[in-house]
């Protein structure tokens, strides 16, 4: 059987996977203020001292959640195998993914003490976790996170003045191209489908483009990406005076939330935004061995501190704060349902999506296991596809034959640490602070909202950021989402009307701004709600996230 992924020893590193050859577990800790560091780093996040050492550690840590891995494989790692969090005593501030081992999967439970083990494998010595001798009589109060939600909007910072930049932009124009499962259609080709339909459905032609916009950018490989600004310049010879492409930005529909700012600012009159997918196709040329399948011997950056353990996916991360809020606020695996049924009724009104056939929560429930607590309807759909959005200025936009539809706020503060294991534990990560610098840059409330269109790329992340908005209480979907009925089409808060990524198809958010538009401009045909007037587009998917609050020309 293959090894599994194992971690590069760096100058900076070398000492954490190295400890246990003597038995001891060691991280960073801060002479000034005693914190302990990890990942490593060259100064203190808390006192941002530069006075760092290498600390032994008891090896003792509680479990803090846990995920039974069904569906992924990892080399080295067969499923079903467990991914954990486990808080280290010495400072509940830092968590360790990892694997436990000595007990079976059924007999864990959140508070359980532990005890490091190590397991050697070539060089590297993995921190792994076993039940401790002595457990604990009574269900113990889990460290919290640092900041808690209840702390996130005092750490937001306020508007700099009363002027928005987001005023001064308008989105005029979306297309899509064609969407589907393994197309095996080139994702350039897709790209320039999206693009011409977008430039036309804003009344522009290409030569009347001066910036270009895109998430991630060149270089991201696995079917995630078509070549970035570079490859469509190439194609159709735009000559923008502004572009923009990568991942260190608001999510995946940061692109459009940059071209805002370029529009604003006066570097360009309209810019094409775009995202393109093929992943399906992509997928499908491994299995065919038409395309190179890599697997580094080393993993390093973030990577190191998980897919040892057999995180590999986003959902291992994601399943294991859906059991934490399980766990905190008496949420359930229906609770969850409740979402996936209302993306496939919408789905069903839309002929663009995926998976239209009715879904029961029987089906749900019943569904094959991904990673607990997620089955398959609780995953997006992979699929090819490209979806493009045009962002104008204002003055420039009254000048075009459809009215706009004008940006009236953005959140996009940094509040939660950025490492998923790190970070918010109850809640999609990178949502909490987002939502919350929305709502200090408008007027407006989450009354308002005529529909709301929310990343979900697992249904997880849909109830994170109903909560973080200001939908229902922290804590609160559980009542809220009961029934399905506050989300619907016809109640108090439409949610994802076009079936979401959950049925629609995994656009990565930018078929979100897609349906925004479509709605403010009452082109929703079957799926239409009446009298939108305002609706919010949140795209994250544990990456650093963006939301923003749009509104109808009226």
């Amino acid at each position: 059987m293959a090894r599994r992924p194992l971690p590069l020893l760096t100058d900076e590193t070398e000492f954490f996977w190295t400890s246990g050859a003597d038995g001891r577990l060691r991280f960073q800790r801060c002479e000034g203020c005693s914190a302990l560091i990890h990942p490593p780093q060259p100064v203190c996040r808390y006192c941002r001292g530069h006075a760092l050492t290498v600390t032994e550690v008891a090896g003792t840590a509680t479990l803090v959640s846990f995920t039974v891995n069904e569906r992924f494989s990892s080399p080295g790692l067969e499923p079903p195998y467990v991914v954990a969090r486990v808080t280290i005593d010495e400072d509940p501030r830092v968590r360790l993914t990892t694997g436990i081992i000595g007990c079976e999967p059924s007999e864990l439970r959140l508070g359980m003490r532990l005890e490091v083990v190590f397991e050697q494998v070539e060089d590297v010595w993995l921190p792994l976790f076993r039940p401790g001798a002595e457990q604990p009589d009574e269900p113990v109060a889990l460290p919290p996170d640092h900041p808690g939600p209840e702390r996130i909007r005092a750490l937001v910072r306020p508007p700099l003045g009363a002027e928005r930049f987001e005023h001064k932009a308008a989105l005029t124009g979306t297309g899509a191209s064609r969407i589907g499962r393994r197309l095996g259609v080139p994702p350039l080709t897709l790209t320039v489908e999206a693009c011409e339909k977008a430039v036309a459905d804003a009344g522009l032609t290409l030569d009347g483009i001066d910036g270009l916009a895109t998430y991630p950018g060149a270089g991201v490989t696995a079917g995630f990406g078509e070549g970035g600004v570079n490859a469509l310049e190439n194609a159709l010879g735009i000559r923008p005076t502004w572009h923009n492409g990568g991942m260190e930005t608001f999510g995946p529909t940061g692109s459009v939330i940059a071209a805002m700012l370029a529009v604003a600012g006066g570097l360009a009159r309209h810019v094409l935004c775009f995202r393109t997918v093929w992943e399906t196709t992509h997928t499908q040329q491994l299995r065919e061995g038409r395309r190179p399948a890599t697997q580094p011997d080393r993993v390093t950056d973030g990577a190191q501190w998980t897919a040892p353990f057999g995180a590999v996916s986003a959902a291992h991360a994601l399943a294991q704060n859906a059991q934490r809020h399980f766990h905190a606020y008496g949420t359930t695996r229906e609770t969850l349902g409740w979402i996936a049924l209302n993306q496939r009724a919408g789905a069903a009104l839309n002929p663009e999506a995926i998976y239209r056939e009715p879904l029961t929560m029987d089906d749900y429930l019943s569904a094959r296991p991904i990673t607990s607590p997620f089955g398959l309807y609780d995953c997006d759909v992979p699929c090819d596809a490209s979806i493009a959005v045009v962002v104008s200025a204002v003055d420039a936009a009254r000048e075009l034959p459809k009215p706009p539809v004008l940006v009236e706020a953005v959140g996009t503060q940094l509040v939660e640490r950025l490492e998923w294991d790190q970070s918010t534990s109850t809640h999609e990560p990178q949502v909490l602070g987002q939502a919350a610098h929305l709502w200090t840059r408008t007027e407006l409330r989450p009354a308002d909202v005529d529909v709301a269109l929310l990343y979900d790329g697992f249904t997880m992340n849909c109830l994170s950021w109903i909560e973080a908005l200001g939908f229902c209480g922290i804590g609160e979907a559980k009542d809220f989402l009961d029934g399905g009925k506050n989300i619907a089409r016809d109640g108090l808060l439409p949610v994802n009307p076009h079936g979401g990524q959950l049925s629609h198809g995994r656009t990565h958010g930018m078929g979100l701004v897609r349906e925004a538009i479509t709605q403010l401009r009452g082109e929703g045909g079957a799926r239409q709600i009446g009298g939108a007037r305002t609706a919010v587009v949140a795209t994250g998917g544990l990456t650093p996230s963006g939301v923003m609050l749009l509104r109808a020309d009226v």
